[in-house]
């Protein structure tokens, strides 16, 4: 028994600081989030509260404006999810096949991740102005100086759900597809050449070599990046801000929302929105996790 303990017994007391400041800053404030969002403080007055249960959901979930914000991140996650994974990819697989400078590619497409999403935001606010004819900005102004005016359009302040979302996905993709792509050229550089041989021998094409032997062994990276960018897509918030600001209700999503509940005051509504976004984190992010896990252990 005094033997475990020597054995374990440092590595613990590394560990503790560690596991108390995570503990407290972490689950203790999920916890704290979880316990406002069940009570009646809808106000910044230092009134005694009481609890209502799950009151808050119900009325969350009966608003038009969070079921608005709700479908809006839905769209959202489609339209940032399969523009990086087609852009990552196609990148990822021209830098594979050998190309003159590849560094230089490498960083220019790396670049964008440098920097911050409230920058990005800025400028792409300004890039996606959605004036147009003779008062044209941005890309639209750049349309216009190259007569592809068909090409022009308002952006994020008309048409569907579809193509407002996609537009404020737009700079998200830009953002994140070189991530993507050195994920997947990782991927790629890690394939033993002996497969690529043994396809080539057995007279596979490139389209089959890719199709039957490379892509399915870039299934595990393909999963990482689809949660990662999923998780991504959900906490987007800066971003949006920057681009629309905060009163847009037509590119509104829940932690937008949930920024203009809290200057409101309404602290119980904004701890549910923030359960409600950490809920669907989670359905994401656990079976992720567990098959991690689980394949981790089979080897």
């Amino acid at each position: 028994m005094h033997g475990r303990i020597r054995t374990w017994g440092p590595g613990a007391l590394v560990l503790l600081p560690t596991v108390l400041l995570l503990g407290y800053f972490v689950y203790g404030l999920i916890a704290w989030t979880f316990n406002t969002s069940l009570t009646d403080k809808h106000n910044a007055r230092p009134l005694p509260t009481k609890h209502v249960g799950f009151e808050n959901y119900v009325n969350l979930f009966g608003e038009d404006r969070f079921l608005n914000s709700l479908k809006n991140l839905g769209v959202l996650t489609v339209a940032f999810i399969v523009g990086t994974l087609i852009f990552g990819v196609l990148w990822a697989l021209l830098l594979e096949k050998g190309v003159t400078g590849e560094g230089v590619f490498r960083s220019i497409f790396l670049f964008p991740m440098a920097v911050s999403m409230i920058a990005s935001g800025v400028v792409w606010g300004w890039l996606l102005n959605p004036s147009q004819g003779d008062d044209a900005r941005g890309l639209n102004r750049l349309f216009d100086l190259l007569h592809l005016n068909f090409l022009e359009n308002p952006w994020w302040t008309a048409g569907s759900r579809w193509t407002t979302m996609a537009s404020i996905a737009l700079p998200a993709v830009w953002q994140l597809s070189g991530y993507i792509m050195a994920l997947f050229l990782a991927g790629f550089r890690g394939i033993p050449p002996e497969l690529r041989e043994a396809a080539r021998v057995d007279g596979a094409s490139e389209f089959k070599l890719y199709r039957y032997v490379l892509f399915p062994q870039l299934s595990p990276i393909a999963l990482s990046a689809l949660i990662i960018l999923g998780h991504m897509s959900l906490k987007l918030f800066d971003l949006i801000y920057a681009i629309t600001g905060p009163n847009q209700f037509r590119t509104e999503v829940p932690s937008v929302y949930m920024w203009n509940t809290l200057l409101r005051s309404d602290m119980a509504k904004a701890a549910g929105i923030a359960i409600v976004l950490l809920a669907v984190v989670a359905v994401l992010v656990i079976p992720y996790v567990a098959y991690t896990v689980r394949q981790e252990s089979e080897e």
